[in-house]
């Protein structure tokens, strides 16, 4: 598998740091609000990731954090009232429905809590003063940037223009303007803080991240991942950070994936088109949202829209209408001498091919729908092997994807059972208008009927 690593610009076979084995660690959000439509494409592209390197045979360890100590956080806790742990678990929560919703890989997820990891800052940052590359300004301590050599590496930021352009600090705490807090002192008694050597306060965000990724992976990882938007200055300042404190390679492959836009303009609140996942739950899927994501490459802009939705909508229904083909099919044929899958070993060649290169889910699900358009041809005297076999590769393309896991509910209670039973009978005796009476009762249910050469079948809407 060949990966676009954001530091050599360039894809690059990805050759784990041990074999068999890949450490990811993919930037959590700040749990102050409900997750927008941006912060989904990377949960659920990093998500796509893990999952196929699972499918080709890797045992992976993904860390993704939850950020829940942040003036974000203590402003919001201000506001309504409330101790700031309140508002963390109220938005975890609802992370945690919206991942379940969205059929992120939660049960192989570790979800480690800013909060939950102090000792473990406190000892990094006392490394680094230690080592002379952090300072204690009364209680507020920084990372001395002058002290890396090769700062900027990621995102190929010029140090004297990043000084040029920076703006001078108004406090003149920091000896350099680009210096960053790993460690900030409490402004007030209300405000959450932690015991240290330098007093009261909390962790700087940058520190977060490497500290987490130190502790539930390793010094060194295979991938760390976020959006683009994180590349400056906090990726930037992980690897500072990291590499100073453990004198190690950070992350051997930085993955970003790109921003998305809202009807063509960049997403904001203040320009009133702002969607969180809730939002748009209230009209699609959240299914519907993971095909749209996957459809485009993570690393170009996407440009979400009710227009688009409605196209990724029709375009799942059509995946689940091929899967209950297959499912119907799978009953009724028999097993043929005539055996070719040469098509299907070819659709899955290629579709392995597409997520090899740099993880290509928008031409690996147009390889999926090619195996739906092929599928769509077969019929009652196609050979069963056939069959079942498309079937599997269906499902394990849809798997790899994270798609087609919403089962229809096949429990019909006795009430729509009985008019199915009575709208049998009354074709039978050729009461049309009867049955046509009972077809519109269903509608009501929301039960779509469908007569096929198979029989009568049904399903929710």
């Amino acid at each position: 598998m060949k990966i676009y690593n954001t530091l050599t610009r360039k894809k690059e076979e990805f050759i784990p740091i041990t074999k068999g084995k890949a450490l990811i660690y993919v930037c959590g959000p700040t749990v102050y609000n409900y997750i927008h439509i941006g912060n989904a494409r990377p949960m659920i592209v990093f998500d796509t990731l893990r999952r196929y390197l699972l499918y080709i045979g890797y045992d992976v360890k993904f860390v993704s954090n939850f950020t829940d100590i942040d003036d974000k956080i203590i402003n919001k806790a201000k506001d309504e009232n409330v101790y700031f742990k309140e508002i963390t678990k109220k938005y975890i929560d609802a992370y945690l429905e919206d991942s379940k919703e969205l059929n992120l890989f939660e049960s192989h997820t570790i979800h480690p809590k800013a909060s939950e990891c102090i000792d473990e800052m406190i000892e990094f940052v006392k490394t680094l003063e230690e080592k002379n590359i952090a300072y204690n300004v009364n209680g507020n301590v920084y990372f001395d940037i002058t002290k890396v050599k090769d700062y900027g590496k990621l995102s190929k930021k010029n140090i004297d223009d990043l000084k040029a352009g920076a703006r001078v600090d108004i406090s003149g705490e920091k000896k350099n303007p680009l210096d960053f807090a790993l460690w900030k002192k409490q402004k007030e008694e209300t405000e959450p803080a932690w015991q240290s050597p330098w007093g009261l306060g909390r962790p700087g965000w940058h520190l977060e991240c490497s500290v987490m990724a130190k502790k539930f992976l390793n010094d060194t990882i295979d991938i760390h991942a976020g959006g683009e938007d994180l590349e400056f200055p906090h990726h930037e300042n992980e690897i500072a950070q990291s590499e100073c404190c453990n004198e190690k390679t950070f992350a051997n492959y930085w993955m970003h994936n790109g921003m998305i836009n809202v009807n063509n303009v960049k997403m904001s609140k203040s320009k009133g088109n702002f969607f969180t996942i809730r939002d748009i739950k209230e009209k699609f899927s959240l299914e519907v949202v993971r095909l749209f994501i996957l459809s485009t490459h993570y690393r170009n802009p996407l440009n979400f829209s009710v227009e688009v939705m409605e196209q990724t909508k029709n375009a799942l229904e059509r995946l689940y209408n091929a899967k209950e083909h297959l499912q119907r099919l799978i009953e009724v044929t028999k097993e043929q001498e005539n055996k070719d899958i040469t098509k299907l070993v070819k659709l899955k060649e290629e579709f392995l091919s597409c997520m090899d290169d740099d993880l290509n889910t928008s031409d690996a699900i147009s390889k999926l729908f090619e195996l739906v358009r092929f599928s769509n041809t077969f019929n009652e005297n196609t050979d069963s092997s056939l069959v079942k076999s498309a079937y599997k590769l269906l499902c394990d393309f849809a798997s790899i994807l994270g798609l087609l896991y919403k089962e229809e509910n096949v429990i019909l209670d006795s009430k729509i059972e009985k008019l199915i039973e009575e709208r049998n009978l009354a074709r039978k005796n050729k009461d049309f208008k009867r049955a046509d009476e009972i077809r519109d009762l269903l509608k009501k249910e929301n039960i779509e009927l469908k007569d096929t050469k198979e029989g009568v079948i049904w399903k929710r809407v």
